[in-house]
């Protein structure tokens, strides 16, 4: 039924937060749900893109907090002295679930605290595919990071080419109910957005529109990579003679990961133990892999034939191979938060040994996974995930392998295969 409500993993850590903490600030792309979520636990609401409600907090921000709690500011990035009248207000009165603040963005003038200590941040990314309700997932990240190498099972019913809708398809919300032509003209606006209006907003120039578009373009061919971003600004302006400085793609960056955009990840570096030559620059991904594929002009037809990018990325296998990595991700990401841990990804130098993706516990043990775009997983697909259980004995609480197949189970050697389907929180 379009305009329902498809409940969220964040919600209930959400709710949890509120419970015992007096302001939380949720963070995260347009379009993503922040505002969906919170208006569901809201009791007041001030959306700070009314000029009439930012007028009224530019004479007296403290006006915006009064109300029955929750009290919702909304964009508050728009005003960004609610912050710190919001700071106040909690060092004054911290009673549970007073406050909840979404942005879209980095305020270009920052506040002039940081918060920490009184208002808590939580991100909030595009659905993941439990989210979406594609499948029953059989398979939970918190208990394998609980130790133990529990049972794995499961069939699903998604197939290859299901996988392939799903990332052109959109974790935002809005657009889950549109035809395919009605979300390319929506993710056109989106992405026209941000270089039309977002950057501006956030202060920075854009003097050659069509070479920040270029460089989107680019990174989104780097998906799931670990490409330099001279390659990357090497790839937005082939065949230029006169190509933009590192000065002028470096804001590109900047401004991006500001509106939550690009969300790299980052390399992981573990601190205990004689892991050697590691190298450590982020994976590229952007917030949603449906984006990376419009920039892309990809299709489902040219992804299942293994077309590659007009515009040159150094990567091993196919652009949909990347996208899917990227799907994976966004799953992982969303997964690893619900249960208090964090992603990265490890890579030796040369790339000798290389994990997609390594989810880390706070007491620094670990569930490594690899992506592989394939439904038969052989003795080859898991070499780097046995490699690196030699590595960290004890610290390794698992291995899994995400692929496309149809059943969840363990190999002899005791590494996990779990269809993307299956894998839940």
């Amino acid at each position: 039924m379009p305009g329902r409500y498809l409940p969220r993993i964040v919600d209930d850590e959400l709710s949890g937060l509120l419970a015992g903490l007096p302001a939380i600030a949720l963070e995260g792309p347009k379009g993503v749900g922040k505002t969906e979520s919170a208006l569901r636990r809201a009791k007041t609401v001030y959306r700070l893109d009314d000029p009439n409600i930012q007028a009224v907090g530019s004479a007296d921000p403290a006006l915006l907090l009064s109300g029955n709690p929750p009290v919702l500011l909304d964009e508050w990035q728009r005003l960004p002295s609610v912050w710190d009248a919001v700071r106040r207000a909690v060092d004054r009165d911290r009673t549970p679930g007073r406050f909840i603040l979404t942005g879209s963005a980095a305020p270009g003038s920052p506040p002039t605290h940081s918060g920490a200590g009184r208002i808590v941040t939580l991100r909030l990314r595009p659905m993941t595919l439990p989210e979406r309700q594609i499948e029953q997932p059989t398979v939970s990240l918190r208990e394998l990071l609980a130790g133990g190498k529990p049972p794995v099972g499961g069939h699903s019913d998604v197939d290859l080419g299901r996988y392939v809708e799903e990332i052109l398809a959109s974790g935002f919300p809005g657009l889950r109910d549109l035809s395919v032509r009605h979300l390319e003209l929506q993710l056109d606006g989106y992405l026209a957005r941000i270089v039309d209006t977002d950057f501006p907003e956030l202060g920075q120039t854009v003097r050659r529109p069509q070479t920040l578009r270029r460089w989107m373009t680019a990174y989104a061919a780097a998906t799931a990579t670990t490409a330099s971003y001279e390659t990357i600004r090497d790839a937005a302006t082939g065949g230029e003679a006169d190509k933009p400085a590192r000065t002028t793609t470096i804001p590109y960056r900047d401004v991006l990961e500001r509106l939550w955009i690009l969300d790299p990840v980052p390399a992981w570096v573990p601190t205990r133990n004689t892991l050697k030559r590691l190298a450590q620059p982020p994976k590229h991904q952007l917030a949603d892999p449906a984006l990376a594929a419009r920039l892309l002009g990809a299709t489902r037809d040219s992804l299942l034939r293994g077309e590659s990018p007009t515009t040159r990325a150094p990567r091993d296998g196919t652009l949909l191979g990347g996208l899917f990595e990227s799907l994976v991700t966004l799953g992982l990401r969303v997964f690893a938060q619900a249960a208090d841990a964090s992603l990265g990804h490890l890579r030796t130098r040369g790339g000798r040994h290389e994990i997609d993706l390594v989810v880390e516990r706070r007491d620094q043990r670990v569930v490594a996974v690899e992506v592989k775009l394939s439904s038969a997983i052989a003795d080859d697909d898991v070499r780097h995930l046995s490699w690196l259980r030699e590595q960290l004995g004890r610290d390794f609480l698992d291995g899994v392998v995400i692929n496309t197949g149809s059943h969840a189970y363990r190999r002899k050697d005791g590494i996990a295969v779990v269809p993307a389907a299956l894998l839940g929180p």
